[in-house]
């Protein structure tokens, strides 16, 4: 029997809407399924195809990066199947690989059911740094992806995107788009974002802010006019805030705070939480826009009240996890259970939901329906 290629691994992705291919060696494939781990079938993969899947996807220069690393990211485009971002490495000195599908065509923010206006505005600022965060693989990147896709139909802007690797391909639409792979245009994020503030650039996209380097030059190009996006790993507003200052020395955090007060225009927070049918991910999305009153938290250091801010700045189109999980559970799209797991404070939003779920039951006994689901 032929072994399995790399394209037969990634069809079945692709056929079974799965966001993730695993392959190590010695254990069973396997694919991640709305956020769950199935194997598929019962024969483990030995080295020797690991291997060759390796001398498949790595260019000579991504092999020196491996071998020197002992990790190496990269984009795999396979025809008539689609593209996929890819991380090799070693483990117990075996390999390992882990593909995430990327999809070929940018959802716009209704497909991703994430809320729309709120985004639409962050995406037509002129100036400001805009963070999309999350866990990973919770769609920080194809947010931005989408964000930019909006920017790109709808103003004649220059954009910049510094990647690692290229993920989502923009076509030229009302915008010009000018993408830079690290590793391969330029050497790292750092250096490629002070290059783009010399290329004439409206929006600069950066793959991630991963060094105080980085950071800093972000924050600076959002202060000299510029429209500036990117990813953090963090799991909220709070987090994300703090820890862009942590990145910082003691003594340059209340310049950073004010520098945040005045540039940083939204936190788009992203959590992934099972679909009730449990065939699927929905995204519960916490939203930092940056009105008045979080203006003057950011600036006196004050972010613990930050989820007080954003659970009363609706009119500014603020949101916190609560309130994102209490509509997806009212529009049916999640189960109580997981949304209470999702929450930073189930304890909080178990109260909220009182009010809900007997308000559900009393109709229940009304017309004689099955409650949807039952509360904790």
């Amino acid at each position: 029997m032929a072994r399995p290629t790399i394209r037969d691994f990634l069809n079945i992705v692709v056929k079974e809407g799965a966001s993730d291919l695993i392959l190590k060696a010695g254990s069973c494939p396997a694919v991640r399924l709305a956020g769950v781990i199935r194997f598929l079938g019962d024969t483990p993969l030995g080295p020797e195809p690991l291997e060759a899947y390796l001398e498949e996807v790595l260019s000579p220069r991504q092999r020196e990066d491996f071998e020197a690393h002992g990790a190496a990211d990269l984009a795999v485009a396979v025809p008539q199947v689609g593209r996929f971002r890819c991380n090799a490495f070693r483990q117990c000195g075996e390999l390992g690989f882990v593909f995430r599908r990327v999809n070929t065509e940018v959802p716009t923010f209704k497909e991703l059911n994430l809320p729309v206006q709120p985004l639409k505005q962050l995406s037509t600022l002129n100036r400001g740094l805009v963070l999309a965060t999350g866990v990973a693989g919770s769609g920080k990147s194809t947010t931005l992806a989408s964000m930019i896709e909006f920017v790109n139909r709808n103003s004649q802007k220059h954009i910049i995107t510094i990647e690692d690797p290229i993920e989502f391909m923009f076509e030229d639409r009302f915008s010009i788009v000018n993408q830079r792979e690290i590793g391969t245009d330029c050497e790292s994020f750092s250096q490629a974002l002070r290059q783009a503030v010399r290329q004439s650039p409206d929006v600069i996209l950066i793959g991630e802010m991963r060094d105080r380097d980085t950071v800093e030059a972000a924050i600076s190009a959002a202060e000299t006019g510029h429209l500036v996006f990117s990813t953090l790993h963090t799991v909220n507003a709070v987090q994300t805030v703090e820890r862009i200052i942590t990145f910082f020395p003691p003594h340059q955090h209340d310049l950073i705070r004010l520098q945040l007060a005045l540039n940083l225009a939204g936190v788009v927070s992203l959590r992934l939480v099972k679909t009730a049918e449990g065939r699927s991910m929905v995204p519960a999305v916490e939203l930092l826009i940056n009105t008045p009153t979080v203006r003057e938290l950011l600036e006196s250091g004050q972010t613990r009240m930050l989820p007080k801010a954003l659970a009363e700045g609706a009119y500014y189109g603020t949101m916190t996890f609560n309130q994102s999980l209490i509509r997806l559970f009212e529009a049916g799209n999640i189960t109580l259970e997981d949304a209470l797991a999702a929450s930073d404070n189930p304890d909080e939003l178990k109260m909220q939901m009182r009010g809900i779920t007997q308000g559900a039951q009393a109709a229940t006994v009304a017309t004689g329906t099955a409650p949807r689901t039952r509360p904790g």
